[in-house]
């Protein structure tokens, strides 16, 4: 179990990173949430019934937990008992540099609220309306009218420079 649980994260560890950039501005910060994000990952791992596709199931509980640890102000890792048993998935290997070039962006994405960080990350990784719908369990009419209310958001933001 440990082995097929390191490999899909391995596959598609790149969500972590998005959830946590859309999240996090510090890269301590960003760190600490891919642990706390693996961790939930972990601890729930055996729930996962393949009734999604992992990486649907993986975009649930990582923006899940990102938006917890969002309310709670908190970046630190609540469960550092679990830590000791995953596998450890290197954190530094992303680029962040690159990233940086979309910084204007991510700012204007750090004024939505937590949903709203979600609706977006999912619709900028190309996800339809019903994949959104059914990762943050709201219906896809809502997902149609809280995208529009987004996209005036963000264009009102970055017009006024954030």
């Amino acid at each position: 179990m440990k082995e097929e649980f390191l490999r899909e994260i391995t596959v598609n560890q790149g969500i972590i990173h998005k959830v946590t950039r859309i999240y996090c501005d510090d890269v301590d910060d960003r760190k600490d949430l891919f642990q706390e994000i693996l961790i939930q990952l972990w601890k729930s791992y055996g729930t996962f019934k393949e009734q999604s596709k992992f990486s649907t199931w993986m975009y649930r509980v990582a923006i899940n937990t990102a938006i917890t640890a969002f309310k709670r102000g908190s970046r630190q890792t609540a469960n550092a008992r679990f830590v000791r048993e995953i596998p450890s998935i290197a954190v530094d290997e992303y680029d962040y540099e690159l990233e940086e070039n979309l910084n204007l962006l991510h700012t204007a994405i750090g004024q939505l609220t937590g949903i709203e960080k979600s609706i977006i990350l999912l619709y900028l990784e190309d996800k339809s309306y019903e994949e959104i719908a059914e990762i943050t369990g709201i219906t896809q009419n809502y997902v149609r009218v809280k995208m529009n209310r987004i996209k005036k958001k963000l264009e009102s933001l970055i017009k006024g420079k954030v």
